[in-house]
């Protein structure tokens, strides 16, 4: 009987190695420390206003931070308090908020959204949310008309120093790459991925060095690989060098 002839395994090759490797070894925690090395790092400094925080994400949906800002601005200039924007013309809304963009939509929903957080607590204070475990917080801000995963994380996050992480296009952009969650994963599927991952001490580190990361190299269309800290163990490293 002839002996079967045996085929010898195939070889990996270099790339499918590195990317292996790439896969194996990152982590958030790691991709916070190349980040803080490359970007520096920033300290956590809760600005204490959520009623503000709630409103400028509000506005910066679908804009820049520049744009929002000034809508921002302009709506403080125009109006008094957030108590006289309760029965105020939405016109005249949406006339003050026009720098952000979407200021016929925006208008409304800020108003609707404004309307609800008086009617359920008579007054703006929203510091209350900070005694609340964190996932009732959550939920409290997104029972709000108008506010989802990433306004409510905002909220917590910058106002309250509470560890919700907001996911936003860079965010979600350079997690998919890194290979943290699925290439296909939503944002809100992101979020439920991401934050179990982070002690509560590098949720906001993360999201600020994704977000620098996101604006600074791996952008949307032509990422720098090549100047790209993680670049060593990063699976989509080549994206960059085509």
């Amino acid at each position: 009987m002839a002996a079967r002839a045996t085929s010898k395994p195939k070889r990996r090759s270099a790339s499918t190695k590195r990317n292996s490797a790439r896969q194996r070894t990152l982590t958030p925690t790691r991709v916070i420390e190349l980040l803080d090395g490359e970007y520096g790092t920033l300290p956590w400094r809760p600005a204490g206003d959520p009623i503000a925080e709630l409103v400028l994400t509000l506005l910066s949906q679908n804009t820049s931070d520049s744009n929002s800002g000034r809508a921002f601005i302009r709506l403080l200039s125009e109006f008094p308090d957030y108590e006289s924007l309760l029965d105020a013309d939405v016109k005249r809304i949406e006339k003050a908020i026009q720098p952000g963009g979407l200021a016929p939509t925006k208008a409304p929903r800020m108003q609707e959204m404004l309307r609800e957080v008086w009617n359920r607590r008579g007054s703006f204070d929203l510091t209350f949310l900070k005694d609340m475990p964190l996932d009732e917080a959550r939920a409290w801000l997104r029972s709000l008309p108008g506010v989802g995963p990433k306004t409510a994380a905002c909220v917590l996050l910058f106002a309250l120093g509470m560890p919700a992480l907001p996911v936003d296009t860079h965010v979600h952009r350079v997690a998919k790459r890194l290979g943290l969650v699925p290439e296909k994963s939503t944002p809100e599927q992101a979020f439920e991925l991401l934050e179990p991952m982070l002690e509560p001490k590098q949720v906001y580190p993360f999201h600020i060095q994704l977000i620098k990361h996101g604006r600074r190299t791996c952008s949307a269309r032509k990422p720098k690989c090549g100047e790209c800290p993680l670049a060593s163990e990063c699976p989509s490293a080549e994206i960059g060098q085509s």
